[in-house]
This record gives structure tokens, sequence and C-alpha cells, in this order.
């Protein structure tokens, strides 16, 4: 039986700063459940509202093997888990990765995110990521965090398979894979045709806050700066959009 305390405890999760201080977040919906236990996170918790148990048994009692504990708890309680209008029902509380990951500096492609604040935009990039099949990802500190219910939920589960590493220094981080032979790329609406873009062999895109746009130390460490035409009169591409044009045209052979 989950305690009042407990519930008040879960429920504090919706927020940043307790996720930081506990190193825990929750994921909504037997989806993005399946998801983040089949990339090998840790599951604490499953709590399940009584509604969903009832329709749904056999999916809540399958994760008993996978997760340390499943609870079941009235509507009104399980709501208080939950940053969506219409709860899906069922709610997995998860450990942060313990793992320190590193680059993998065999990779042709890497993504760079720098500002990219709006979570639902930060997780269709992650999404679009996973998609092209770009694995490792560098984020700044001032992106969406990756753990936001929001991120979790635009990635449809995409930003449980990736390396993201969100270094110390973001720019010390892209400088050192520059002297490992990257070439770095910028997205700006100033630039170049990615579509005449002579490839490198190895490859940083960074995206950055569509509003603010890359900031001049970005500006300063990139090789080529590089646009996605217009053919319309759009003044621009949301960035998520973007993302998928320019991954498209980086990995393709």
């Amino acid at each position: 039986m989950l305690t009042r305390n407990e519930l008040k405890y879960y429920s504090s999760l919706l927020q940043k700063k307790h996720r930081a201080e506990e190193k825990k977040f929750l994921v909504e919906g037997d989806k993005l459940i399946q998801e983040a236990v089949g990339s090998g996170l840790k599951c604490e918790s499953i709590i399940s509202s009584h509604l969903f148990y009832e329709k749904s048994k056999h999916e809540v009692d399958q994760f008993e093997k996978r997760a340390e504990r499943v609870e079941i708890v009235k509507q009104i309680d399980f709501e208080k888990l939950c940053d969506t209008k219409t709860p899906q029902g069922i709610v997995g509380v998860f450990a942060f990765p313990g793992q320190s990951k590193q680059i993998n500096r065999n990779e042709k492609v890497i993504t760079a995110l720098e500002n990219v604040s709006d979570p639902g935009n930060m997780g269709t990039i992650l999404r679009n990521c996973d998609w092209f099949g770009i694995a490792d990802v560098l984020i700044s500190e001032d992106c969406a965090e990756i753990f936001n219910p929001k991120v979790i939920r635009s990635s449809a589960g995409s930003v449980f398979h990736l390396n993201i590493i969100e270094p110390e220094n973001f720019y010390a981080a892209l400088q050192n894979l520059k002297r490992d032979g990257y070439k770095i790329l910028c997205a700006d609406l100033n630039g170049e045709d990615i579509y005449e873009l002579k490839k490198n062999s190895k490859t940083i895109l960074v995206l950055a806050n569509e509003a603010n746009g890359p900031s001049p130390k970005i500006l300063e460490l990139s090789d080529k700066i590089v646009t996605i035409p217009r053919k319309g009169k759009a003044e621009s591409l949301n960035v998520a959009s973007a993302s998928a044009v320019l991954f498209s045209e980086l990995t393709r052979d």
C-alpha cells in the first residue's frame, strides 16, 4: 500500500528540483514504461490507478518481475503523479542512469544542442536522432532537462535509447571533438545551402534555440554555418522540424 508520504514524495518528482535531488524521475504510460525498462533503467515502483488495473490487469502484472514494487491507488491519488490532463493510468518511478557516459568518437554524425529550452522541441529532436541513427547527443546545461515528462513523451521513448551527455563545459567538449577531427556545422538562417555541402567523414551538427539563434561562441567554433533553403514565405522552420531535414541529409549515403 502506498502511504500518504510516499505519494507526496513521488508526486514531488514532477518538479525538476526534486528529480535532481533524488536522482529519480517518473514515466507515464504503459508503452513508455516498457521502453524505459527495455533500455535497462532500474524501475523502483509501478503505480497504477484502480481503473487502469481493472482494464489492463495483465499489463500491470507483467511489471512485477521488473519493478521492485507494484501499487494500485485511487484515481484521485493517481492524478497527483501526472502532469497530463488525461492520465494514462500507470506510472513508473525510475532511477537516473548511474554510469558515466562518454562520446563514441567513431560516430560519423553527432548532434549538439545549445539552449534548446522547449521540452517539446527537445523531445522531438531526440526522437529524430533515434530515427536517423544518431546515437550521441551533447546538450548544454540550459537545454530542457531530458527527464522532464514532456521531453520523455515527445521523444516517444527515444530518450532512453540515446547516449545523451551534458558535459561540465559544453564548448570545451566541442573543442575537444574538433581536435579529434570532427567538423562542426551550425544550423542558422544565414548559412550555406545544406544540399551543396561537401560532407566530412566526421560531423557535429549544432542546433540552437530558435528564438535566439546560436551563440557567438558556437558561431566562432563552427567550421560551416548551414541552412535549409527556403522555397516559400515562412519566416523560419521550427528547430525540431529543421532537425529532421538536416539529419536526413547528413546521414544519407
